[in-house]
């Protein structure tokens, strides 16, 4: 994750300062330990400020209002009581090069500042400080004792005191390029690690920027170095220095194999609208990309457990059963023994009798402490034991291997998105973990109020519509699928119309697939073909060559009663062979014509 440098925290003030000065705080809310969110109206817009003291990802930007949560922490609670109406009329650095910003609040614009908020982007070390006029700490997100720093305490109550001065050189543009070449090139080494060393302010990815823009390799290293290649590393360093004194940025996406952002215009494969737009959807997808792994892996490994376990115990109670169909054969030694009484002599520990039907030779084994009669009376109660434990483990064994499928299901929707891409994804994976919740399958330890960005009960239709993957069909009709249970029980019974045509891999777990179809139209083969293998691509069968796949009026699927989500029955079915492989190179050409046509804009 790329942290925010000074020439970011530079950019995103600058455009601040241009677009949303002075803005009256209507609001203040937390939506998490580390971020901190000031609703902002100007005379043109209202907006929402994300403040974050997050150790890997301290920023400042503007950014999508937050989610609706109850916001249960002091420190937003101690904001909203101070900064509540007030005017911000003020960011400014607090010091040349240094990552703190001091956002001011005031009456009116024209008044002076009655509290000072100070947002300290520094790593670990990131805080957010809340004085009065005099320096006087009021509340901090983090407040650190004389224990744990005696350098620099940050308490409530004690004056402000702002980080320890910046040691190291600083980049001015009034240096010249003999003393800059002779700074950097003092320790041979890698160019850019020699860059970040020799200044302070330098971060990485300015370094790296900086090298890029001077037609160098990334791993140059010094000593490998031209004086053409000095001259033109050095007309870099001033244009980077050039928009840092004038404030002029050019944001924008890097691209993939760099990775990351950049504010100075170097290197961009997409430009961004403007610092606040590209900050808020870099560290949001970041964000999501981190959630989407960690949820992924938890629901992984608990759906791998549950799994196993009943396969375990299916595996056990088909034993059983196994074993109760040797109850016929006692009953039949049985009587077999009982017509045979006059063959037995006591001590006997078996005894050969000629089979009923076939006239072969059985051998019964008895026991020797009993007579023949006791020992046809083990063998009925054989028979009977067997008989009633086949009547009690058929159910047990059938609901065993109900709740397999359905995990199973459940598990295929993991399967099918097993990397991040879009925040549909993560969506995806919040509704599985809200069913396993509700199922019991899974235990909601961290109080985490599950479906708060996709799961909630009062989502509109639309909102459900934009959850399911979307594909067109060369002909112009619309398939809408499922990525879970819940989407596909949404899919099936709210957004299906008598007119479309449902289809599902047979017998086999997977996703629910709607051919969107007006009154009249009938879908030609090849659109079927499409529908029935994209049906098998989103299954658990997607490496097979051909899938069976059934397809039906929605009207003719059905949810039993008691039956667990996304499971259904179905009547009137007709079947199509879906190929995985087909579906697969239609989803990739539509993947290559989307990315085309972003990159274009």
């Amino acid at each position: 994750m790329q942290p925010v440098d000074f020439t970011t925290l530079m950019a995103v003030s600058a455009d601040l300062r241009s677009h949303w000065l002075p803005a009256r705080c209507e609001q203040v809310y937390q939506r998490d330990r580390y971020t901190l969110f000031i609703a902002l109206r100007t005379l043109e817009e209202r907006g929402w400020l994300a403040v974050s003291w997050h150790p890997q990802a301290a920023r400042m930007h503007m950014a999508a209002p937050p989610p609706k949560q109850p916001d249960t922490f002091t420190f937003s609670q101690q904001l909203k009581h101070q900064l509540g109406g007030l005017a911000l009329t003020g960011i400014v650095p607090l010091s040349p090069w240094e990552r703190v910003l001091d956002l001011q609040f005031a009456r009116r614009p024209d008044e002076p500042a009655l509290w000072h908020l100070y947002v300290e982007v520094m790593g670990k070390y990131s805080n957010v400080i809340l004085t009065t006029a005099a320096g006087q700490i009021v509340t901090a997100a983090h407040q650190v004792s004389e224990q744990q720093s005696s350098v620099r305490p940050i308490q409530t109550g004690q004056p402000y005191a702002p980080p320890p001065a910046i040691r190291g050189k600083l980049p001015a543009l009034d240096e010249g390029i003999a003393d800059w070449r002779d700074r950097i090139a003092l320790i041979p080494g890698k160019l850019k690690k020699m860059v970040v060393k020799a200044y302070s302010g330098v971060s990485s990815s300015v370094a790296s920027q900086l090298i890029l823009a001077a037609e160098l390799p990334a791993d140059v290293t010094t000593s490998d170095l031209t004086d053409a290649d000095w001259h033109r590393l050095f007309e870099s360093w001033r244009s980077w220095l050039h928009c840092l004194a004038t404030e002029s940025f050019t944001p924008g996406w890097l691209d993939q194999t760099a990775g990351g952002y950049t504010v100075l215009g170097i290197g961009i494969a997409k430009p961004a609208a403007s610092v606040q737009t590209l900050l808020d959807e870099y560290y949001q997808h970041q964000f999501n990309q981190e959630e989407f792994r960690r949820l992924h892996h938890q629901l992984s490994q608990r759906l791998k457990t549950l799994l196993a376990k009943l396969r375990r115990k299916a595996d056990t109670f088909a034993q059983r059963l196994q074993q109760s169909d040797q109850a016929e054969q006692y009953r039949q030694q049985a009587d077999l023994l009982m017509a045979h009484l006059h063959q037995w002599q006591p001590g006997m520990t078996q005894i050969e009798l000629a089979d009923f039907e076939t006239g072969e030779p059985v051998k019964l084994t008895l026991n020797p402490e009993k007579n023949a009669v006791q020992n046809a009376q083990g063998l009925y109660k054989r028979h009977q034991k067997l008989k009633r434990s086949r009547a009690a483990v058929m159910p047990l064994l059938t609901a065993v291997k109900a709740e397999i499928h359905y995990l199973e299901q459940v598990e295929d929707s993991l399967l099918q998105v097993p990397a991040y891409r879009t925040e549909a994804d993560l969506r995806s994976l919040e509704e599985v973990r809200t069913e396993l919740i509700a199922q019991t399958y899974l235990r909601d330890a961290t109080g985490y109020q599950s479906g708060n960005r996709a799961g909630k009960s009062g989502r509109s239709q639309e909102q459900d519509l934009s959850g399911f993957r979307r594909y067109t069909t060369p002909q112009g009709f619309e398939l809408l699928i499922g990525r879970n249970n819940h989407q596909n029980e949404q899919l099936t019974f709210k957004q299906a119309s008598d007119y479309d045509l449902w289809l599902h891999a047979q017998e086999i777990p997977g996703s629910h697939v709607l051919l969107r179809l007006d009154a009249g139209t009938v879908p030609g083969d090849e659109t079927l073909q499409l529908a029935a293998s994209l049906a098998a691509y989103y299954s658990r069968a997607r490496q097979s060559d051909q899938v069976p796949v059934v397809y039906t009026e929605p009207k003719n699927v059905y949810k039993p009663k008691g039956a667990l989500p996304g499971m259904v029955i179905y009547k009137h079915e007709r079947v199509l062979w879906g190929q995985p492989q087909r579906a697969l190179a239609f989803i990739d050409a539509v993947d290559s014509s989307t990315n085309s046509s972003s990159d274009r804009l």
